[in-house]
């Protein structure tokens, strides 16, 4: 039943992904439902530092984080054109790590980026699962110590888990769900896994780590893709 259940959240979240360029979104706020948990994020702190805004020069935003100095990863459909059927150029881009109210720890432009293979933006439903990039920045942002690390394999049902992004009612702010859980493991159209959540994310988020804390450090278990009509979303895992 809980997998018929996320699997119809997940095909709610495809008619409300979080792309910035989905011209018929609701007005509403999917994925974060009928009461609100999230609250503000201190960007100079962890994991949060390890986070940032991504913005075009076309005026898209998403959130991103880094897995190293000058490496970040974010949600591919962040970066597609519909209009011309394809991606903005790499120097069109630009990383704020830990932005807040127009400051910034640090900034770079993208030099180059990398879309798997399996990611198809004018078939989400069936590519979901790949729906990430890896942004290659022109110069470091950050110290090793304010980067996360890449989970191996896929959480278990249950895991707690948090989301913090850049969302599109507090655009200005990093916002988070701190109280959150992995729901379950389900699959796009094609079959492939995706990790689903209940934490509460809308569109902005796109792109965000969905964190949990193992030991004494932070670790990323996927990036944000999809949001469900009400609370929680679905995520592309990091270890495919």
């Amino acid at each position: 039943m809980l997998k018929r259940r996320c699997l119809a959240a997940f095909m709610a979240g495809v008619v409300h992904a979080l792309a910035a360029h989905s011209a018929q979104a609701s007005p509403a706020l999917p994925g974060v439902g009928a009461s609100d948990a999230r609250s503000v994020a201190n960007p100079d702190l962890p994991p949060w530092s390890a986070q940032g805004r991504v913005q075009t020069a076309l005026g898209g935003r998403c959130t991103g984080f880094l897995i190293a100095p000058d490496v970040v990863e974010t949600a591919a459909h962040c970066l597609y054109l519909p209009k011309t059927g394809h991606y903005i150029q790499p120097e069109d881009i630009h990383f704020l790590r830990a932005y807040s109210r127009g400051r910034y720890a640090a900034h770079a432009r993208v030099a180059r980026f990398l879309v798997p293979p399996g990611y198809d933006p004018r078939n989400e439903a069936a590519t979901a699962a790949y729906d990430r990039v890896t942004l290659f920045l022109d110069a470091p942002v950050a110290d090793r110590q304010q980067t996360l690390t890449v989970t191996q394999g896929l959480p278990q049902p249950g895991t707690p888990v948090t989301i913090g992004g850049y969302e599109q009612d507090y655009q200005e702010i990093l916002i988070r769900d701190q109280n959150c859980q992995v729901t379950a493991l389900i699959s796009d159209q094609a079959g492939h896994p995706m990790i689903a959540h209940d934490c509460a994310a809308t569109r902005g988020s796109s792109g965000a780590p969905v964190l949990t804390h193992q030991g004494d450090h932070w670790v990323a278990l996927g990036v944000q893709a999809l949001a469900n009509s009400g609370r929680g979303g679905v995520a592309a895992p990091l270890s495919q």
